[in-house]
């Protein structure tokens, strides 16, 4: 291919991105309404409904700003050529490749967190604020910011100078060795991120004996599931929205209570979306989705490899001779179509692994329980529901509520 026609080719794939994503949003807007449907009449009162509408509304004008601003950013760096000239300034700081990588994204990721972040706290602490779900102090984000930067640096930072020595010393064999690298790393963070990463950002403490307690385990026996690890996380430090989640495997799998969701439901309902999140396990959709994603992983690591080493994907950016940071820029790009099609099929597969677990939940443990506390998670968080096909179709890890309320109505 020549020069002209990949860089044509990012900048129609740019573009192509950018008309999807506002036009998923305006298919969204279309479903807006002052009017509370029938549907939704034993979910929402009319006073939580308008609330819901109002708040869709504002995250729905300030994510068409954000989009906007994103795709104006990455079509000026390419047209008048940021990368070629952050390109220059590394190479003339350094003559070591890896390090020129390092610099080079290094810059890149702490720009675009700097131009992100006045979007973010707008998000925060206007939106958020003005709606109620807000809890994130300045000390809080603030700190936040500095843990994710010394993260970013030390993990991406090592794990990017591993991958490109690899890639300096392996020759051909690169993608095979980046992808064994890749995939101890993913496996090593899924059992322990939860004990390791997290603890730095939020506090976790044993789910207290009592009711609560006694309750969970009695269900794990019932269904052989073998858990000493359930935990409460402080998410009301940042946050009024409830959540639960499941992590690690094996010995290290442990499942997360957010304490905001345990002052807003019943026992029978906590034990409910429990279940849910057992059901994952049970059903080995938390194995199949690291075997999935490790699989991509090495697809995608092998057609880089392929592609690397051709001058024409750094030229195409401006650069005055081939490099692996410019050349993955260029790929990342031109990759993008692809990665929108396998996200679209990843989130196909997520949305029947959520319907498995519900089913499981509803047949081990108690239908009306999980169905009421879907409703309460949908009204604390002022959920869209009832986005239009096409969003879900395109970018809906989960089904709708009422999608989710009508698989379970129908193991009646």
């Amino acid at each position: 291919m020549s020069i002209q026609l990949v860089f044509n080719l990012i900048l129609a794939f740019i573009v192509l991105d950018f008309v999807v994503e506002q036009l998923l949003r305006y298919l969204n807007s279309t479903r807006f309404s002052e009017k509370l449907p029938e549907e939704l009449k034993d979910i929402y009162d009319e006073k939580e409904y308008c609330r819901s509408q109002q708040y869709l509304k504002a995250n729905h004008t300030f994510s068409m700003i954000t989009g906007t601003f994103s795709f104006l950013a990455i079509l000026l760096m390419i047209l008048l050529g940021g990368f070629s000239w952050l390109d220059q300034i590394v190479v003339k700081i350094t003559s070591n490749d890896i390090l020129q990588a390092i610099l080079f994204f290094g810059i890149i990721g702490f720009a675009s967190d700097i131009l992100s972040t006045p979007f973010d706290v707008y998000d925060t602490f206007i939106i958020e604020e003005k709606f109620g779900f807000n809890k994130t102090t300045v000390k809080t984000y603030i700190l936040d910011k500095i843990k994710a930067w010394l993260l970013g640096v030390i993990i991406g930072g090592g794990l990017l100078a591993l991958i490109l020595w690899v890639f300096h010393s392996t020759g051909e064999w690169f993608w095979l060795i980046a992808w064994i690298i890749i995939t101890v790393f993913s496996i090593f963070m899924t059992m322990l991120y939860s004990s390791l990463i997290v603890p730095l950002f939020n506090k976790q403490r044993p789910l207290e004996e009592g009711e609560l307690r006694s309750a969970i385990e009695s269900f794990t026996q019932k269904v052989g599931f073998k858990l000493k690890n359930i935990y409460v996380i402080d998410g009301s430090k940042r946050s009024t929205k409830a959540n639960a989640y499941f992590a690690g495997i094996g010995p290290k799998k442990r499942i997360v209570l957010y304490d905001t969701l345990i002052g807003n439901h019943t026992t029978d309902e906590l034990v409910a979306v429990l279940a849910h999140e057992i059901g994952h396990y049970k059903k080995k959709h938390t194995l199949t989705g690291l075997f999935t994603s490790i699989l991509n992983t090495g697809i995608l690591l092998f057609i880089l490899s392929v592609s690397i080493n051709n001058p024409v994907l750094s030229l195409a950016l401006g650069a005055e001779k081939s490099s692996f940071h410019m050349g993955l820029v260029a790929f990342g790009l031109l990759y993008s179509p692809v990665s929108m099609l396998l996200g679209i099929l990843m989130n196909y597969i997520s949305r029947r692994n959520e319907y498995a677990a519900d089913r499981y939940a509803a047949l081990q443990y108690n239908a009306n329980s999980l169905k009421n506390a879907l409703k309460k998670l949908s009204v604390k968080n002022l959920s869209n529901l009832r986005p239009h096909p096409a969003v879900v179709f395109m970018s809906y890890s989960h089904p709708t509520l009422l999608q989710r309320l009508t698989a379970i109505d129908r193991l009646k």
